[in-house]
């Protein structure tokens, strides 16, 4: 009864504009994702040209990209399968059971780069990926729309004890799109923990290595510029998988239901807005001094120190200036992503924008919680750590 009278409760809340914004994210955010994709790809590169540079509707789809997204989230799912690493267990639920998760994506990024080695020496063009984009990223719009339905309609058949206490309002939009089911499984298959680091982040690399290889087609070699966004992005995808751990204790798997919001995110949003950069080198090529690409990777590894998924400071003492140094790093580092690409588009500045204004909502989101769960104790900490991410800015 206790737990139902907590679910009533949090069943009040409304995140993310309530029931009107559940309604328009899920219209908004993927027609955002190919106006970004269009943009990218125009000559002008503009986000404020208008009329916008939409494709033809005939340019939205080809037979041959649900059959990539098809192989790749197979292909995720068995190396997911794979008896490889440790297997850890996930924080008490409300029934006071704790789920299981096997550890290893960071083995499922290195057999991923395997095959694309292999691929690459069998001579497939993987810069065809470059014209394809719009198609994949239509089809993993689409997917992501079906897993989020179904997930809201098997939700009904999980106990209670198993539902997101923040997706669980009777509004059938906004639970839709926020998720019912609090870790929907099939089988010891965990649908939201497979997505959250498999198929989009990795996804990411493989694009933004798609996007390199159209490059060498174009140029015959890589610019310094496209190898920088390359390995920044692989160094950030490589820690993330190898502290994959972390990511049992994040918001995503502890708090938030498996819906739309999850399901477009990781399928979706991570990979087709994350690799921006590289795909706006393919169409506007930038030349870097040596300097400034030493300048950019000393700005880069700032965030090597300190970054999301991780629990290490920033610089030794910030914890006491900030209440999330780790925030800063992230900023840092999306500011080191974007340079590459020059400062004379605002395109490629799009992910620290977004990342920014992210990670300020996150912060928000944490706060609360932290305030409901510590009380006074919060508000005495707030007040010795007045600043929330940047020092004496914010």
């Amino acid at each position: 009864m206790k737990s139902n009278k907590r679910a009533l409760s949090h069943s009040t809340e409304r995140e993310f504009g309530g029931a009107l914004g559940a309604t328009l994210i899920p219209v908004f955010l993927p027609l955002t994702v190919l106006y970004l994709l269009s943009v990218c790809r125009s000559p002008g590169a503009s986000v404020l040209q208008w009329p916008p540079p939409l494709p033809p509707t005939a340019h939205l789809l080809d037979p041959v990209a649900p059959v990539i997204i098809a192989v790749w989230v197979a292909l995720q799912g068995f190396l997911y399968l794979l008896p490889v690493g440790k297997v850890s267990e996930g924080l008490v639920l409300r029934d006071g059971t704790k789920l299981r998760y096997p550890i290893n994506g960071f083995s499922a990024l290195c057999w991923s780069g395997v095959l694309l080695g292999l691929c690459l020496w069998l001579g497939m063009p993987l810069g065809y990926l470059f014209d394809l984009i719009i198609p994949l990223a239509v089809c993993a719009i689409a997917t992501s729309y079906l897993l989020a339905l179904y997930l809201y309609i098997r939700s009904f058949w999980a106990p209670n004890h198993a539902l997101a206490l923040g997706g669980n309002t009777g509004n059938p939009l906004y639970d839709f799109f926020m998720g019912r089911e609090l870790n929907p499984r099939i089988g010891r298959f965990d649908l939201k923990y497979f997505c959250e680091l498999r198929p989009g982040l990795i996804g990411w690399v493989v694009l933004n290595l798609g996007m390199l290889m159209k490059e060498v087609e174009l140029r015959d070699s890589p610019s310094l510029a496209m190898l920088l966004v390359n390995g920044f992005q692989l160094l950030y995808v490589s820690d993330a998988l190898w502290n994959e751990e972390a990511v049992l204790t994040t918001m995503d798997i502890v708090h938030d239901g498996f819906g739309f919001m999850l399901a477009f995110g990781d399928l979706a949003w991570v990979p087709f807005t994350y690799s921006l950069q590289a795909m706006f080198l393919v169409v506007h090529p930038q030349t870097l001094s040596p300097l400034a690409a030493t300048g950019i990777v000393l700005l880069n590894d700032l965030e090597t120190i300190a970054t999301a998924t991780g629990k290490r400071l920033l610089v030794s003492g910030w914890w006491g200036f900030v209440r999330h140094p780790n925030y800063l790093g992230d900023i840092l580092m999306a500011l080191a992503w974007s340079l590459p690409c020059g400062v004379s588009h605002l395109l490629p500045y799009f992910y620290l924008i977004y990342f920014t204004v992210l990670l300020v909502h996150r912060e928000d989101r944490d706060a609360r919680q932290c305030r409901a769960k510590y009380g006074l104790a919060w508000d005495t900490y707030c007040r010795r750590v007045p600043y929330r991410i940047i020092p004496y800015v914010y």
